[in-house]
């Protein structure tokens, strides 16, 4: 089911308001910031298990306990940083998402440092199915297993289904001309 019909079948209306922008302005539209990459990564690893709502719902305080995804200063996380991240009421604290949030940032450094970003790494990779995304992600990241991988790649436009063909969101997207589009 794509996140439009998902989303028809929401209540009650501030729930449908939060899906709706998050459908409306960023759900499958191409992004091209590192940090905003590696951010909406972080999110989707922090999803698994829970709903998208509760992540919605927290992104403001994933911003802010993050350092607004800023690849650089997450690499250079401490144990410290650990700590303070596990004691975060505002954010999921489980001790996996956490790691490999932190792991996954020094990846990410060193994939810019290899081919000039990481958005660059993921067209060198591109087109690739679900299934041979999935296992890239395993070998290259840390809490990537296939309904993450989905979830990311539909999110950035690099796979279709983020959107029915009737949804008005569904053009926008064609514009802004995702991978899944070549």
């Amino acid at each position: 089911m794509s996140y439009c019909t998902a989303i028809e079948t929401m209540q009650p209306e501030e729930r449908k308001l939060l899906h709706k922008n998050y459908h409306d302005n960023f759900y499958g539209f191409p992004l091209h910031n590192d940090n905003e990459l590696f951010g909406r990564l972080i999110m989707e690893i922090n999803q698994a298990g829970l709903s998208w709502e509760t992540i919605l719902k927290k992104e403001v305080a994933f911003r802010r306990a993050y350092d607004n995804f800023c690849i650089e200063k997450i690499a250079a996380y401490t144990e410290k940083d650990r700590e303070r991240l596990l004691t975060d009421a505002e954010i999921i604290r489980n001790r996996l998402k956490i790691n490999a949030s932190i792991e996954n940032a020094k990846v990410v450094l060193s994939l810019q440092k290899e081919f000039g970003s990481f958005e660059k790494w993921l067209e060198r990779h591109y087109p690739k199915t679900k299934e041979e995304w999935t296992i890239l992600f395993r070998k290259t990241f840390r809490f990537t297993g296939g309904e993450i991988v989905n979830e990311f790649l539909m999110s950035i436009g690099y796979l279709s289904g983020s959107h029915d063909e009737d949804c008005p969101v569904y053009q926008q997207i064609i514009k802004q001309k995702p991978k899944w589009k070549d």
